[in-house]
């Protein structure tokens, strides 16, 4: 067994449940915008549009920027808002968070930070693609021996691969620039498992839904909305989307399959500044 392990149990007949989060870029100050949006409220309207599906969710994902401005509170408010939806909570870093002040002040009941989540036929790995001080990424080796070391532990075991960057470009230029440095390696090299049924990320601020081709099958490759600003698909300059907040849910079911779909808040409640050059 390894270390850093989360285990949890489900039904034999029933898929993983998962509902991701991501890049919440909450302040100190619950009144503190980005580019127009208020974000902390923009993340309980997202909160408030999962929770009134009463979908029964396992696990919520959250894939990094928690914090805007690195600060202690910043953390403290995503544990406490997060508190009633009653889920245990598995977080990862973003460019925009401090991991070891993550690790300080993500505590709770449901808050956890370990990189390996063991539950029902799959397991969910929870990489840093971090690199301190610069917004782009790239995967260690240290990650690469984990997803090496958790499929050889767990070779029966459907594999979830999740991160902030993205690891495919996004033909986006601006954008570009702040990927995943190895992405096409770790694609490379991660799809040789036969294990490896997925790939998730937040980072971009849009919906991304594609299939990776590998030499055991196509593998999906999902990026998931902020729960604020919105980024504008296939811009060669910063431009902001008009698209409302979100987040996605997933059913991972038994024979490696992957249903999952993209959810915003509805109406317009939340504008950007549309004049922003970036942030």
């Amino acid at each position: 067994m390894l270390k850093d392990t989360v285990h949890y149990s489900v039904a034999e007949s029933e898929p993983v449940r998962l509902v991701q989060v991501t890049d919440p870029h909450l302040f100190a100050d619950p009144e503190g915008q980005l580019l127009g949006v208020n974000t902390t409220q923009s993340f309980q309207a997202v909160l408030n549009t999962f929770s009134a599906t009463q979908y029964p969710a396992d696990i919520l994902l959250a894939t990094g920027d928690i914090s805007q401005d690195y600060s202690p509170e910043s953390y403290q408010h995503f544990v406490d808002k997060i508190e009633a939806l009653d889920l245990p909570c598995h977080y990862l870093p973003g460019n925009h968070d401090d991991p070891r002040l993550m690790a300080v002040r993500m505590q709770g009941d449901h808050v956890f930070g370990q990189q390996i989540i063991d539950i029902g036929p799959w397991l969910i790995l929870m990489l840093d693609s971090t690199v301190r001080g610069k917004p782009g990424g790239y995967l260690g080796e240290k990650q690469f021996e984990l997803i090496d070391a958790a499929v050889k532990a767990y070779p029966d075991k459907h594999v979830l691969l999740v991160m902030h960057h993205n690891p495919i470009l996004m033909q986006c230029a601006w954008l570009d620039q702040h990927c995943m440095a190895n992405g096409e390696d770790f694609l490379a090299r991660t799809s040789r498992y036969p294990q490896v049924k997925g790939v998730l990320w937040g980072h971009v601020h849009q919906q991304v839904d594609k299939l990776h081709p590998g030499p055991h099958g196509d593998i999906p490759l999902m990026a998931t909305p902020s729960t604020c600003i919105q980024f504008k698909p296939l811009s060669s300059y910063f431009a902001l989307d008009t698209v409302q907040p979100g987040y996605r849910l997933l059913e991972l079911s038994g024979d490696g399959s992957i249903r999952t779909n993209v959810y915003r808040v509805p109406g317009n409640r939340f504008s950007p500044d549309n004049e922003a050059s970036g942030y």
